[in-house]
């Protein structure tokens, strides 16, 4: 597998290492302060109208990278996450200093168009960006609990195998971790078809708490509370990322043992906790 050469300096969760291009140099911050003078209205006639080179289909465009396409189609995910859809504000976020004309290549290729300076993801868009978001944040995930790299490490890494992991692969690290709902930042991680069919082919490596056997051991890999307090109340018990835990009882309690305390735990609490088995908690 080749390596993609990364750019010293320069992190962000949208863009790999790949795709940062820094091509004459001199007059960078130049090109990019003009780049985003023009107003959206502007830009929206200028992707609408003008010519623009030929495609064959969604990720052959001549001449653009397909990776620079998806880190703009995250970029769009991420922002509608924050309730931002903006042409302007995307603008500002991406450091592809030809993000104009690959966004115009984009609408004409169907994966999103504009309604006034609002960006809206197409079907092929919504999905595509879907796809790549989800791969990310398992990987994160990987990365993080199970090869315990640091939090650069991780993000560096996690930008480039969300391009190469097959749609298999990636349900297969899935079902590996026990379907996670979030991401090490806890932002939802977008369900696959093996989550709704919770397939039974590999063992998780990571499984609910209520799912630990009697007398068995697990250390937390990760807790999914539904509110802060929730949060707060379990970390003043103990019961924290990377903590040690014993099921000793699980009616009509859950009973656990962390260290040298004893608790014992509602079933709706436990149901947020998730753990590695034995093996990997010595």
């Amino acid at each position: 597998m080749p390596r993609m050469p990364s750019v010293k300096g320069v992190r962000s969760s949208l863009l790999s290492p790949l795709r940062v291009h820094l091509q004459g140099t001199i007059g960078f911050g130049r090109l990019c302060q003009i780049d985003l003078q023009k107003k959206g209205e502007a830009m929206k006639d200028e992707m609408g109208n003008g010519p623009g080179p030929h495609r064959k289909r969604w990720g052959r465009m001549e001449g653009v990278e397909e990776e620079r396409v998806d880190e703009l189609l995250e970029l769009i995910w991420t922002l509608r996450e924050k309730g931002v859809s903006d042409l302007d504000q995307l603008l500002g976020e991406t450091k592809d200093v030809e993000a104009k004309s690959i966004l115009r290549l984009m609408i004409r290729d169907g994966l999103f168009h504009m309604e006034g300076n609002r960006m809206v993801l197409k079907e092929r868009g919504e999905e595509k960006a879907r796809e790549l978001i989800r791969r990310h944040r398992l990987t994160e995930r990987l990365l993080s609990e199970i090869f315990e790299l640091s939090e650069a490490e991780v993000e560096e890494e996690a930008c480039k195998l969300e391009h190469i992991l097959s749609p298999g692969v990636t349900d297969s690290v899935c079902t590996f971790l026990g379907h996670p709902p979030t991401c090490i930042h806890g932002k939802p991680i977008p369900r696959g078809e093996c989550c709704v069919k919770f397939k039974k082919e590999m063992t998780p490596l990571v499984i609910p708490l209520e799912e630990l056997g009697l007398g068995e051991k697990g250390r937390i890999v990760f807790i999914h509370p539904r509110s802060h307090q929730r949060l707060d109340r379990l970390s003043s018990l103990g019961i924290v990322p990377g903590s040690v835990l014993r099921m000793h009882q699980k009616n009509p309690s859950y009973v656990l043992q962390i260290g040298e305390t004893t608790l014992a735990l509602d079933r709706d609490i436990v149901k947020d906790i998730y753990v590695k088995r034995a093996m990997d908690a010595d």
